[in-house]
């Protein structure tokens, strides 16, 4: 019965967010414009019929790019569209003379600020972040990427990614999850990490286990010189890594992470969402998640905060310090609006 509600409650969830993403801003349009009733019956069989493919897309492993461009790219320019065109209805509620105009004003914004947001969400940016901890016995340098995304975004994007990462100099990598999110992606083209002789670590985020044969992706990257922490920990020089899968429940996460504990050392995990930061922030030094993506298209931002607490930036409680990444590359639309694609390096300096 509970499979049956979550089933239930599923598809009406992508029903109602097709309609307002992919249908809604059309019918609002039509009204400012031509001052005409969108036929709800045509509506609501464009929405079923969006559905299914949006439900066969994500449950199927179809890989036609067609329908992945129309499904992504579609769901960010209709996010968009939707609060442009809901801002300007309203006015034209006070200004009813002026509809076709607030209207064309709807198309133009919707235009720029789509355009606005696939340039931001195709730039990779960098920043470097300074810890000082009285643990650290010799400074360290590493890079933290996360939600690259392979598979949404193309091996051109993770080019610029590694391109960004050898401008700096650095004792390591890691690898925050989300690192591939279709069984279409090129897996070959992360034999770019290749070119680092340091060591790379990696854990997985959500997004591993949504593709085929998922198991064995992950088994396999060794082959790309990616080591994989699956809810372990090791020592590297006095640094006490400590790595978390994302497949695991939360209360479990918790567990490991305090069974791997080194009071002596500097404590960092690496772990994914960044559900567990209160439960384990008097416990580690730093931890490091993605996940969020920031909100990658405002206003989603404020959806997310729902959720978690903080979903973006470094964060600190006392000596304890939380890092989330706004990702590497976005997810789905290629499409970033008040946020940025990121590559960071961090400084690990003894006091």
């Amino acid at each position: 019965m509970n499979k049956i509600f979550q089933n239930t409650l599923f598809y009406v969830v992508i029903f109602c967010v097709t309609y307002f993403i992919y249908i809604y801003p059309f019918e609002i349009l039509n009204e400012l414009l031509f001052n005409e009733l969108t036929n709800r019956r045509v509506s609501f069989y464009y929405t079923i019929i969006i559905s299914i493919l949006i439900i066969f897309y994500f449950r199927s492993y179809a890989s036609l790019k067609p329908l992945r461009i129309f499904i992504y790219e579609g769901m960010g320019i209709g996010f968009i569209s939707f609060w442009v065109v809901t801002f300007l209805y309203l006015i034209s509620k006070f200004i009813p003379n002026y509809t076709f105009y607030l209207g064309i004003l709807s198309l133009n914004l919707i235009f720029i600020i789509s355009l606005i947001s696939f340039y931001y969400g195709n730039i990779v940016h960098s920043k470097e972040i300074n810890i000082y901890s009285s643990k650290i016995k010799k400074n360290k340098s590493f890079i933290f990427i996360s939600d690259v995304h392979l598979g949404s975004n193309s091996e051109k994007h993770l080019i610029k990614i590694i391109s960004k990462i050898k401008k700096y100099k650095f004792d390591f990598i890691l690898i925050g999850g989300d690192l591939v999110d279709s069984s279409s992606a090129p897996i070959n083209a992360l034999s770019h990490f290749k070119q680092f002789k340091c060591p790379i670590y990696f854990v997985t985020g959500n997004h591993e286990y949504y593709i085929k044969n998922s198991l064995e992706f992950i088994s396999n990257l060794n082959d790309f010189n990616i080591n994989h922490i699956s809810n372990k920990s090791f020592n590297f020089d006095n640094i006490n890594f400590i790595g978390i899968d994302d497949n695991i429940s939360k209360p479990k996460q918790i567990e490991i992470v305090k069974k791997n504990i080194n009071s002596k050392k500097y404590n960092l995990l690496l772990i994914h969402k960044p559900s567990i930061w209160s439960d384990i922030r008097d416990d580690v030094d730093l931890m490091l998640s993605g996940h969020t993506h920031n909100g990658q298209i405002f206003p989603f931002n404020f959806f997310v905060r729902i959720q978690f607490k903080f979903i973006y930036n470094l964060h600190n409680f006392k000596k304890s310090f939380l890092y989330i990444s706004s990702g590497s590359g976005p997810w789905g639309p290629k499409m970033r609006l008040g946020t940025i694609n990121e590559v960071v390096l961090f400084n690990l300096c003894s006091k």
